[in-house]
């Protein structure tokens, strides 16, 4: 039996709520060993300055950038629900794309952006890209836009059981539980601001910074710290 039939069978033998409980645990252990090594590795940044972090980088590293995230090639292996290991001040810019989304509101996401803003030298820049939930919600209300939301995340994005509007916005809102929260301008303007931020606004896509196939749906934050 291989592994994908063996997790099969476990499952069966559980309760879906312990198993999910037991999922989580297993997810968190795995991941222990590659969070304390790369707090570790943090320690060789301690000395430097003018830092450009990119957070929640995923497989789009940036070369010249401190890539950061959950995973074996990142020059950082952080969870970001914790502290920065970094030093106050020693960051000049940090980025984030369709990473903050992952985060629960307002508890994780507060702490993350209180972070951020530590590590900024000020006048530092942090930019941040999400999923833009103005869109499908005008699109499913029949306001704004094009109304073409619902046939290009049904051709690019979206799984083939999303099939109704409902469906899409649910996979928007959860993306299969991997999402925990959505923003607009306002909410993610208004966090940011908590956190100690200004000159909030919002940009246009960057094709010298930003994901080429995030272009479209991705709603694109600047701010300083003051």
């Amino acid at each position: 039996m291989g592994q994908s039939g063996l997790k099969a069978s476990l499952k069966k033998q559980f309760p879906a709520g312990l198993w999910m409980a037991m999922s989580n645990l297993l997810r968190e252990l795995r991941v222990t060993p590659l969070r304390l090594r790369g707090r570790r590795r943090a320690r060789t940044y301690w000395g430097r300055t003018q830092l450009k972090l990119n957070v929640g980088c995923g497989p789009n590293h940036k070369s010249g950038w401190v890539n950061i995230d959950l995973q074996n090639d990142a020059d950082l292996a952080l969870d970001m629900r914790d502290s920065l290991p970094l030093r106050d001040g020693c960051a000049a810019m940090i980025y984030s794309e369709h990473f903050l989304e992952h985060l629960d509101y307002p508890g994780d996401t507060m702490q993350f952006l209180r972070e951020c803003n530590r590590v900024l030298q000020q006048g530092g820049v942090i930019s941040i890209g999400v999923p833009d939930t103005r869109w499908p919600l005008e699109s499913y209300a029949g306001v704004g836009r094009d109304g073409q939301y619902f046939n290009f995340v049904k051709k690019h994005w979206h799984p083939d059981w999303c099939e109704t509007p409902m469906e899409h916005i649910n996979y928007h809102f959860r993306q299969d539980t991997e999402h925990r929260f959505a923003y607009d301008f306002e909410t993610l303007s208004r966090a940011l601001s908590l956190s100690g931020f200004a000159n909030i606004r919002e940009r246009d896509f960057d094709a010298a910074l930003d994901t080429e196939d995030r272009k479209v749906g991705t709603l694109y934050v600047e701010a300083t710290k003051p």
